[in-house]
């Protein structure tokens, strides 16, 4: 073999190499975008079980105080449509936007506690208030796993070669869980 014919040999060897190192790196890239894709759903998937939960729980709380409370029937009206546009939502804005306006009209729910004495003692209802509490808290939990992956995300987005991932896998932004305005309030307590 001649000398230009090894040295042909050595520049394609270099050039294979190079390519197959940019095909690796370009795989690699799409692969950690949807991976991250994928964790921001499964993340979403989780806040949707803890929010169907405590939508299953709702309609008992609401017949336990209905019975001390009957003539509260706009709170009950309000918890009803809440739900109602929750199921009927069909994006994560949408349903984030309808489990923010249903946790006002639960918190309503739940001060009448303090307008009815009796209720404070039912048995039925302290029980379904520590489930709902506890799915709230769980429900707390997994918004934030759910924004951190939503930030994870974004972030590589943002980049210059996240771009071009994203793009090449069809991956946009996500949206952020974030709390409603009437959440954001500071709570007033009087003696």
């Amino acid at each position: 073999m001649t000398t230009g014919a090894r040295s042909g040999l050595v520049v394609l060897g270099v050039i294979a190499l190079a390519a197959l190192a940019l095909a690796g790196w370009m795989i690699s890239g799409y692969n950690r975008v949807i991976a991250m894709d994928e964790s921001v759903k499964t993340s979403w998937a989780q806040v949707e079980n803890q929010l169907k939960r405590r939508y299953d729980l709702i309609p008992n709380l609401v017949e336990t105080v209905k019975g001390y409370a009957a003539h509260e029937k706009q709170i009950f009206e309000n918890l009803a449509e809440a739900r109602t546009r929750y199921f009927q939502a069909k994006d994560v804005k949408g349903k984030i936007e309808a489990a923010n306006a249903l946790e006002g009209v639960l918190s309503r729910l739940l001060v009448l506690r303090e307008t009815y004495p009796q209720l404070k003692a039912n048995e039925s209802f302290l029980k379904l208030q520590d489930s709902l509490e506890g799915t709230e808290n769980r429900l707390s939990v997994e918004r934030k796993r759910y924004n951190e992956a939503v930030r994870t995300l974004n972030t590589y987005i943002r980049t210059v070669f996240g771009r071009l991932f994203a793009s090449l896998a069809g991956v946009s932004q996500a949206e952020y869980y974030q709390v409603a305005e009437a959440e954001k309030a500071v709570p007033k307590v009087k003696f």
